[in-house]
């Protein structure tokens, strides 16, 4: 199939169609001949351009431009290329413009030629890509901020946990020294009472030694649980040294040991199922006494103290329960917490409020829980729970 041939059109008609603007200008900008396009553009008449200057149509900046700029290039060098003007039109809003022109020579005088494109649709799409990258700059500003002040708080975190990692080593070594410094002048008190208590001594005395007796006992302890917390709190947590022994003699031992501690409370132990347990024997001797040092300092000691330890289905456990007051509901989450007290009445057998943190902690360490369980018509018994293996 031949393809087809375009209709010839005349030149006034590729004149008047043509898709930019096309003006002949005499020197000094009187415009001879427009074409339809410009016209269209500028809301002019082609017979009403005819005359008129052409820097008469541009505004105010436009015709300073063409004055010192362009104007002259056009005498000089005889172009001009990609000029960027505005052009007023009849309605009075303004219209951006790129010019092409050239400086012909003819029998009667020079002539400018020139050729406009209209960059209203570029124009916009330049201020969306300068509206883009302005959005993209401050983003990146944004980023870089954020970054540096990320970078300055990783700094001031790590400073913080370089700070808090010497003040707990630092911490951990204070309890540990005065631990031990303490540990030998305490058993030096209590074994001077224990003698001086075997010789013959008037009431009054004896009693006095007992209650030196006593207090180095409860200072001891204090600091055996001051030394325990501070090793959770730098993250050691409970050091634990199991063994496989019977729980039952491990609790009947130590309930014997209490009793002489508390006199002045009535201890009963009850075992419930049989079987050895794997287990450190010392730390569960010392959730028995706090459990017991507890129910002595917050119970009713005109009721028994019970210990009971048992044995069954997988599991191990000890409870110790009194009877007296029960624990308040909003005090029972917390009971477990460091620092805190069922009471704020004084006791000569309270500690600074470890113990039950310490049973806790003992007890996780064997893979455990704790429970508490209080009413006014049962009593209070605190439970510590453990697998056999």
């Amino acid at each position: 199939m031949a393809s087809e041939t375009p209709p010839m059109l005349d030149a006034q008609s590729l004149f008047d169609g043509a898709p930019c603007g096309l003006v002949v200008t005499q020197e000094d900008g009187t415009i001879l001949q427009a074409n339809l396009t410009f016209s269209n553009w500028v809301g002019i008449s082609q017979p009403d351009l005819g005359g008129r200057r052409f820097q008469d149509l541009l505004t105010m900046g436009g015709r300073i431009f063409h004055q010192t700029h362009w104007a002259p290039l056009m005498r000089m060098q005889g172009s001009v290329a990609e000029v960027k003007l505005d052009l007023i039109h009849q309605n009075k809003r303004v219209i951006p413009m790129l010019l092409n022109g050239v400086r012909r020579e003819h029998a009667t005088g020079a002539f400018y030629e020139l050729a406009l494109f209209c960059t209203t649709d570029r124009d916009q799409y330049e201020r969306e890509l300068l509206k883009a990258r302005k959005a993209a700059e401050e983003l990146l500003s944004e980023k870089m901020a954020a970054e540096a002040a990320l970078l300055e708080t990783q700094k001031k975190l790590n400073e913080a946990h370089e700070k808090a990692q010497r003040r707990a080593l630092f911490a951990e070594q204070m309890v540990a020294i005065v631990s031990h410094d303490l540990k030998n002048p305490l058993t030096a008190i209590k074994m001077a009472s224990e003698i001086l208590a075997r010789t013959e001594q008037r009431t009054k005395e004896s009693k006095l030694l007992g209650h030196i007796s006593s207090s180095a006992d409860r200072a001891h302890r204090m600091i055996a649980e001051l030394l325990d917390f501070a090793l959770v709190r730098v993250g050691r947590g409970i050091t634990v040294s199991f063994s496989i022994d019977d729980l039952h003699r491990v609790a009947a031992q130590s309930a014997a040991e209490l009793q002489v501690a508390f006199p002045q409370a009535r201890l009963v132990h009850t075992t419930i199922g049989s079987g050895t347990v794997r287990l450190d024997v010392d730390r569960v001797q010392q959730i028995i006494g706090n459990l017991v040092a507890n129910s002595v300092a917050y119970g009713d000691l005109h009721q028994p103290i019970t210990i009971t330890s048992r044995v069954g289905n997988g599991k191990a456990s000890i409870s110790v329960h009194n009877a007296g007051p029960e624990i308040p509901a909003s005090l029972k989450a917390a009971v477990f917490e460091p620092m805190t007290r069922g009471t704020s009445q004084s006791s000569e057998v309270r500690s600074v409020g470890l113990g039950l943190f310490i049973v806790r902690e003992i007890a996780k360490a064997h893979g455990g829980e704790v429970s508490v369980d209080s009413s006014v018509e049962d009593g209070t018994t605190f439970a510590a729970q453990f697998p056999i293996d």
